[in-house]
């Protein structure tokens, strides 16, 4: 269910910081509509921290109506409070998701035991399958490959997005978990090679601004057409860079913003690009054939 390219959507706002619904609708119809193979609301490029309850479920609702049938969802469905995660992934599924993206919980630091007694935890509160999220940059925490041997065994936890950006670390995981457990790349350049040790795609930030393109690059590479991957790796790793000029999702909703897909705002702590970072991000637009608009970004 969860192979080729996801995109971890990001969540777009109104002027006064509500949630755009409509934004939502019409990110997530282009999606789908560029050939997207699943869709993650809720993660942490849609600035899930900075979400109410309510409008954690509300993001993953509307994603959920504009999706049906069409492609599968995995809504975001992490946090630091294992209880608190627990009913979240039982409020999920009772919407309908079709799967739970869980980041290891942040700022606490848990060991590897309590890493696997966190998402076995998980497990037991829900019957849909779940992909860990490790991401140490991020969390402060890894999730070392023996400890996700010992979660595959679990049998609703189906994979993982490995954001490490360790290539050994990902070859590793790929030798100690079964054939049938999903690993998803958390970066989006590294997608190729991943592949070819035997991972199943990418959970992708670039693919907000590129879901076709980049839906096509982890198709070729999963068909085994590494020479076609590489033609649209090599088109586009620019702007898989720049995503990451400062902290994720600022630079993706500023481009997506200059691309016309939404209005250029974020919830604090998270703000707009500085001028330096927005007129590389302006370069790379250029150069990839993205820029829809002329003139800088109002910050908000």
């Amino acid at each position: 269910m969860f192979q080729g390219c996801g995109t971890a959507l990001v969540t777009p706002f109104k002027q006064d910081l509500s949630l755009d619904e409509d934004g939502l609708r019409a990110l997530v119809r282009r999606q789908i509509a560029d050939g997207i193979h699943f869709l993650v609301p809720c993660g942490t490029t849609g600035e899930s921290p900075t979400l109410t309850h309510k409008e954690h479920l509300r993001v993953v609702e509307i994603t959920l109506e504009e999706a049906k049938g069409k492609v599968p969802v995995m809504a975001g469905c992490g946090g630091y409070a294992t209880a608190e995660v627990c009913e979240l992934a039982k409020e999920l599924e009772a919407l309908g998701a079709d799967g739970l993206l869980s980041v290891t919980p942040y700022y606490n630091k848990p060991t590897q035991e309590g890493l696997y007694q966190h998402y076995r935890a998980i497990a037991a509160s829900t019957k849909l399958p779940i992909v860990v999220y490790s991401v140490q940059g991020r969390t402060g925490i890894n999730v070392e490959p023996s400890t996700l041997k010992r979660l595959a065994a679990i049998d609703n936890i189906v994979g993982v997005k490995e954001a490490s950006g360790n290539i050994s670390q990902m070859a590793s995981v790929l030798h100690h978990v079964p054939s049938d457990f999903a690993v998803l790349s958390g970066d989006d350049s590294i997608t190729i090679p991943l592949v070819s040790l035997g991972g199943r795609g990418i959970i992708s930030v670039v693919s907000n601004e590129i879901p076709g393109p980049m839906s096509q690059l982890a198709q070729k590479a999963l068909d085994g057409d590494y020479a076609g991957a590489r033609a649209i790796q090599r088109q586009y790793l620019p702007l898989m860079e720049i995503n990451f000029v400062e902290s994720n999702p600022g630079p993706v909703k500023y481009a997506m913003a200059r691309m016309g897909l939404l209005e250029p705002l974020w919830r604090l702590p998270l703000v707009l690009p500085s001028e330096a970072s927005q007129k590389k991000i302006d370069a790379v637009l250029t150069q990839v054939g993205l820029l829809a608009t002329e003139g800088a970004v109002a910050a908000h």
